[in-house]
């Protein structure tokens, strides 16, 4: 495993346009219909929903989706898994 320094991250990010720092949020504070947001969650379950595969040109691809109950000390909710986030979840 690599080690950055938090110093190090910040350079990267000051280094690309257009990317700024994650602001971390709880469970309890998310609400419907917003986006972009950063958690750091536990996985508590997961149960895989879909997995196809998909010809994509010469190469077949997977199409995967998992429903996974993720939660922090203040709540527990759903997050909708797709494809190589599946991978990191199961």
């Amino acid at each position: 495993m690599q080690k950055t320094s938090i110093q190090g991250l910040s350079k990267m990010a000051e280094s690309k346009p257009g990317l700024r720092k994650p602001t971390f949020t709880k469970v309890d504070q998310l609400r419907p219909g917003t986006s972009g947001h950063t958690l750091t969650v536990k996985v508590v379950s997961t149960k895989m929903v879909l997995q196809k595969g998909r010809a994509d040109g010469p190469q077949v691809r997977q199409m995967r989706i998992a429903e996974c109950l993720v939660g922090d000390e203040t709540g527990l909710i759903i997050f909708t898994a797709r494809n190589d986030q599946v991978t990191v979840q199961v």
